[in-house]
C-alpha cells in the first residue's frame, strides 16, 4: 500500500513539473530570438522614428512633429539678449492595435533548456511577425500624398497609376529628380544619405546602370541596413520582397511598383522592443478543460503596433514598371 502511495505521489509530481512556466532565463532567450528573427523583415520600420508602446496598456500614442525654425536674420545687439524662439510641436495621435498568431506543438516542450521544436517555431513565428508588422508600416507610408510617376521612354509625362506603361522604368534621372524634390523641402538625409526601398525586380533593373555601386565598394559590414544592396549618387538602396507592388494595374496590364525614397523624420512607428513584441508559450495542460488530455502546447507572438506619416514632404513615392519581369502579385 505504501509503495502504491509513493508511486502515485511520484506520478503527480512528474506531471506537475511538466506544467512549469518558462524560466526567466529561457523567457528572455526566446523573446530575444523572436525579435532577432523578426528584425530582418522590418525593412520599412528601420527608417522610422521609434516610439515606446503606450504605458499601462493605453490604446493611443502621441507622435510629435517638429516644425523647422525660421532663419535668424536679425543682427544681434551687443549687450541685449534676443527674444529667442520656441519649438513648434504638432502632436499626431494614433490608435494602437494588437496583432498576433500562434502555432500548436504536439510534443512536450522542454521549458528548462533550448527546445528544438520551440526554436524552430520561434524562427517561423519571428519571420511572420516581422513581415506582418513591416506591412502595417509599409501600407501607411505608401499611402502618402507626395508621389511622382516615372515618364515613358520617350519622355512623355505620366500622371496616374493607371497610365504607367511597361516602358515607365525607374531610371537614374528619375531618382535624382525625386531626391531634388526632397531637398527642396529641406529634407535631411538618414546617416548622410537618402534611402530607397525597392522590389527585387526593380533592383535588377538598377544594377545594370553604370551609376550603380555595389555595397562592398562604399560600406563596411558594421554599418549596413537590413537588406541594403547598393547605392546610386546619394541614395542607398534596400531590397525587399515586401516593397509595394500594385500588380497589373497600369496601362495594358503593366505591373506597377512603388519605390519609396525616404529622408529623416518622415514617419514614426512603435518599437518592437520594450514589450512591443512578446513571445507567449503555453505548455501542455495549461489550457485546462480545453486540453483535457494534455495533448497540445502552443507558442506564439503578440504585438502592439501603429505607424503614422509625420511629414509628407520628407518622403516620396515613385510609381513605375520594371523590365526584369512583371509581377502578378499585388502585396
Amino acid at each position: 500500500m505504501e509503495l502504491i502511495k509513493l508511486m502515485t505521489l511520484q506520478f503527480f509530481a512528474t506531471q506537475t513539473t511538466l506544467l512549469d512556466d518558462l524560466s526567466p532565463e529561457m523567457k528572455t532567450y526566446y523573446e530575444k530570438r523572436l525579435i532577432d528573427y523578426a528584425e530582418p523583415a522590418l525593412v520599412h520600420d528601420q527608417f522610422a522614428d521609434k516610439y515606446p508602446i503606450p504605458a499601462h496598456g493605453g490604446k493611443t500614442i502621441e507622435f510629435r512633429k517638429y516644425s523647422p525654425l525660421a532663419k535668424a536674420l536679425t543682427p544681434l545687439t551687443e549687450g541685449v539678449t534676443p527674444n529667442g524662439n520656441k519649438l513648434e510641436v504638432t502632436a499626431i495621435t494614433a490608435t494602437v492595435a494588437q496583432y498576433g498568431d500562434y502555432t500548436t506543438v504536439s510534443d512536450m516542450l522542454d521549458l528548462t533548456a533550448i527546445d528544438p521544436n520551440m526554436e524552430q517555431a520561434t524562427k517561423l513565428l519571428g519571420g511572420q511577425a516581422g513581415r506582418t508588422l513591416d506591412t502595417i508600416t509599409r501600407e501607411v507610408i505608401t499611402a502618402g500624398t507626395n508621389v511622382m510617376y516615372a515618364p515613358k521612354a520617350d519622355g512623355t509625362a505620366v500622371t496616374s497609376r493607371a497610365t504607367v506603361a511597361a516602358d515607365c522604368l525607374l531610371t537614374v534621372d528619375t531618382i535624382f529628380v525625386a531626391v531634388a524634390r526632397l531637398k527642396e523641402m529641406n529634407t535631411m538625409p538618414i546617416d548622410d544619405s537618402f534611402v530607397a526601398i525597392v522590389h527585387p525586380n526593380v533592383a535588377a533593373d538598377l544594377m545594370r546602370s553604370e551609376a550603380w555601386q555595389g555595397i562592398h565598394k562604399y560600406m563596411d559590414a558594421t554599418a549596413i541596413y537590413n537588406g541594403e544592396i547598393g547605392k546610386i549618387g546619394n541614395v542607398r538602396f534596400v531590397e525587399s520582397t515586401e516593397a509595394k507592388c500594385y500588380g497589373k494595374v497600369g496601362a495594358s496590364n503593366a505591373s506597377v511598383y512603388a519605390t519609396m525614397i525616404i529622408g529623416a523624420n518622415a514617419y514614426a512607428t512603435t518599437d518592437v522592443t520594450g514589450g512591443g513584441l512578446q513571445h507567449i508559450v503555453k505548455q501542455m495542460g495549461s489550457a485546462g478543460t480545453a486540453d483535457p488530455l494534455n495533448q497540445r502546447a502552443t507558442t506564439g507572438w503578440k504585438a502592439i503596433k501603429t505607424a503614422e506619416r509625420l511629414v509628407e514632404e520628407y518622403m516620396i513615392r515613385i510609381e513605375h514598371s520594371s523590365k526584369t519581369g512583371p509581377s502578378n502579385l499585388a502585396n
